[in-house]
């Protein structure tokens, strides 16, 4: 009976029976208390003493934000269809999305991405500098295989954009993006690098073959094609270029070409007028995987297996053969055959490149002097 008295008891603690005598306090009160004057005196003094760690980390930002401003460009650009394409001909198609001007011994070019001017003439091409300003370029240059474009232009109080060094960019880097997402101009977001090496990314229609895509959470929406990717010395890293979505809007997963492979292509198609890419000659096995590396010998998948040597080929010339495997390729690991294609098609034509193998269970280092694409 007195065991039965003491649950009565704690039962009357913990679980009061005269609830109206408890007065209701809403959901959000119940969370930070009452905030009488004295408490909210006190949190003011609080944020006084941490706000000023945050607001130097946002100077920067700010910073960023005002050195890039001047340097971004909106773009639009007017196409006609011609008679092959899927829409009728004469159909007209508005193209908007971003660049950024660079200064390429001592003349201006915008950067951005092919598809955002699709192959319009430089009249129907409208470039709308940060002062509101509209000129239009004076030439159009541009590959498809890559998605670059630089437009030139010339006009007083041009600025120019720092270029940084992609190679250097590691994942959990800060960067800015910047461009106009559904028109809304010089719109700037924050993210990190969230990761390198994305390739055999799907564009919608465009077929890009050579990709080595930067992937950053940064929001990036439909107009920010062709804006800058920015470090925090505000130096552009890389050109903002995809999303992966299923809505077509931002959902956390955007892709830029690294500046470093963009200006291998803008600097060819500035000085030559044309992209000529170099060739080693090999076909490779797309499905190089786990069984087929412990086979070769090899710890895990690494590097590029060899299928076949095209005749005639630098490859063939190297005497490399079926069954080896390209681990380094001018110094750097080959993490699978699309990393291959994508770092052969940036190397000079007729470079001679050291290549590391795997061949018979041992490693061997032959050198290759890489050939033009376009004569074989």
């Amino acid at each position: 009976m007195k065991t039965f008295n003491i649950l009565i008891l704690l039962l009357g603690i913990l679980w009061p029976c005269d609830i109206q005598a408890q007065p209701s306090t809403p959901a959000a009160m119940e969370r930070v208390g009452p905030i009488t004057p004295e408490k909210r005196a006190e949190l003011h003094r609080e944020l006084q003493r941490h706000a000023p760690v945050l607001e130097a980390q946002a100077a920067v930002l700010k910073a960023v934000a005002k050195l890039v401003g001047p340097t971004v460009v909106h773009i639009e650009a007017d196409v006609t269809t011609a008679s092959g394409s899927q829409a009728p001909r004469g159909h007209r198609i508005e193209e908007a999305g971003a660049g950024v001007i660079v200064d390429f011994k001592g003349k201006f070019y915008v950067l951005t991405n092919r598809h955002v001017i699709r192959s319009a003439p430089a009249k129907s091409i409208k470039i709308s500098l940060a002062d509101g300003r509209i000129i239009v370029p004076g030439k159009v240059l541009q590959d498809a295989d890559s998605d670059v474009a630089a437009l030139a232009i010339a006009a007083p109080g041009l600025v120019a954009a720092p270029l940084g060094d992609s190679d250097k960019m590691e994942i959990g880097d800060f960067v800015l993006a910047v461009g106009s997402p559904f028109g809304l101009r010089h719109s700037v977001t924050f993210g990190i690098v969230s990761a390198k090496g994305r390739r055999d990314l799907q564009l919608g229609d465009a077929k890009v073959p050579f990709q080595d895509f930067l992937q950053t959470d940064a929001a990036i929406h439909p107009g920010n094609s062709g804006g800058p990717l920015v470090n925090l010395r505000g130096e552009t890293v890389g050109i903002n270029t995809a999303i992966a979505s299923k809505t077509g809007h931002n959902e956390g997963v955007g892709f830029a070409i690294p500046i470093n492979m963009f200006m291998v292509v803008a600097r060819q198609l500035i000085e030559r007028g044309k992209v000529t890419r170099a060739f080693l000659g090999v076909n490779l096995n797309s499905k190089f995987g786990p069984a087929a590396a412990a086979e070769a010998g090899l710890p895990a998948p690494m590097g590029a297996q060899v299928n076949g040597i095209t005749k005639g080929s630098p490859a063939e010339a190297a005497k490399l053969q079926a069954g080896d495997v390209i681990l380094e390729f001018n110094h750097i690991p080959i993490e699978d055959d699309a990393h291959l294609v994508n770092l052969v098609s940036l190397t000079e034509v007729g470079t001679k490149v050291p290549l590391v193998i795997f061949r018979d269970r041992k490693t061997i280092t032959l050198e290759v002097q890489v050939a033009e694409r376009s004569k074989f």
